[in-house]
């Protein structure tokens, strides 16, 4: 009897350590779900954020270079077209050289640009078709050249900044024996001599 009762009490003893090996770990204390959601949240709103404000850094720098650009463009076009104010040809009546209505407004444009770019000097050189004599038509293009610069000191400009010059017959621009070729012919040309334009006249 008493053997048996020591066989049960060992055996209850073994049992109880092996229930003790394996006993299952406590469990962990788990980590809050919506804790974990909002962190996922809030750094995909951060980097959609971040992507957003480069994205505004790249267009902004994209149309400040492609206004400067334009304006430089525009600037150019400018430039371009008051110097080919300045060197466009006036043309007059056959045996005259007064200035005719529809080339004022060229010289205009011209005293203009001349005015708001005072280093630049000029020639006016002054053409006549083929017909007279070279002695007439050399006096005939000084007299032509001297029209314009004195439209041009009428508005201003001071006339030591413009030269004049007569070629008479000598150089056409069109070789034809014709009213409209020589019509061409009679013309004074513009050479700038000095300078250059850096002012826009509005």
């Amino acid at each position: 009897m008493r053997s048996v009762a020591k066989v049960m009490v060992a055996a209850s003893s073994i049992v109880l350590v092996v229930a003790c090996h394996h006993a299952p770990p406590p469990a962990a204390t788990p980590t809050p779900v919506a804790r974990v959601n909002q962190d996922s949240i809030n750094r995909a709103n951060a980097m959609r954020d971040s992507i957003a404000r480069a994205d505004a850094a790249r267009r902004l720098a994209a149309a400040r270079a492609d206004s400067i650009r334009r304006a430089n463009e525009a600037r150019a076009a400018e430039l371009t077209g008051a110097r080919a104010a300045l060197t466009q040809p006036i043309h007059f009546d056959f045996d005259a050289s007064e200035i005719l209505a529809a080339d004022k407004p060229v010289l205009d444009r011209k005293a203009g640009v001349l005015g708001a770019n005072r280093p630049i000097r000029i020639r006016v050189e002054g053409n006549t078709d083929e017909r007279g004599s070279d002695e007439y038509n050399l006096a005939l293009g000084m007299r032509r050249a001297s029209a314009a610069k004195l439209y041009l000191t009428q508005r201003g400009i001071d006339a030591s900044r413009i030269e004049t010059v007569s070629y008479g017959e000598e150089r056409p621009v069109c070789q034809e024996h014709d009213e409209s070729c020589w019509a061409r012919n009679r013309r004074a040309e513009f050479a700038v001599l000095a300078g250059d334009i850096t002012t826009i006249v509005p």
